[in-house]
């Protein structure tokens, strides 16, 4: 059995406890800041996810470094070239995949469309030539050892996407909401 000052000073500290973790009424929350574009700069190998105000004055979130395809600069010619998209898309779909999560973008856009088929009719490609797809934000294969993950960024690797780190792409995943713009500059 306990003693009398013993159960005053445990419900004192219970009280006190109490005290400190429920909110006040008067006590605002900082609002979340929710992302609103993504900027991918390909020469760099950055990504940035940015939030703006009402004023429309943008805020870095979160940066990362990215592999990008190895096909260098410039837009997506026809799939299969290994280059990383050039222009402005949204998020489009997440899922589940063998790169952890796949955030798809909606390549290819009418701007997309329209500068492949000019390529075409000039005979700058081959007139079997597709425009390709399924480009996106994610992670390395998750069935790699976690030494290569690590290694993966020193190179570009994808056949087009965006990659980042494991830990990375949950919590952009976390971040970006679907329907979000995604710039990708070179």
């Amino acid at each position: 059995m306990l003693r009398r000052p013993l159960v005053l000073l445990v419900l004192a500290v219970l009280v006190q406890a109490v005290a400190l973790v429920t909110p006040r009424h008067d006590a605002v929350a900082a609002p979340a800041r929710r992302v609103t574009r993504v900027l991918i700069k390909k020469q760099e190998h950055t990504m940035q996810l940015l939030a703006a105000d009402a004023k429309g004055n943008e805020e870095v979130v979160a940066a990362y470094k990215v592999a990008i395809g190895p096909g260098g600069l410039g837009p997506k010619r026809q799939e299969g070239d290994m280059t990383t998209p050039v222009g402005r898309y949204h998020v489009t779909m997440r899922q589940r995949s063998q790169y952890k999560l796949f955030l798809g973008i909606d390549y290819p856009t009418a701007a997309d469309h329209r500068r492949f088929e000019l390529l075409k009719r000039r005979g700058d490609l081959p007139k079997s030539a597709t425009i390709g797809g399924s480009i996106g934000i994610h992670g390395p294969p998750v069935a790699l050892s976690d030494a290569t993950k690590k290694t993966l960024k020193e190179h570009d690797w994808t056949a087009g996407c965006i990659a980042v780190d494991e830990d990375e792409i949950t919590e952009i995943g976390r971040l970006v909401r679907d329907g979000t713009v995604v710039d990708i500059e070179d």
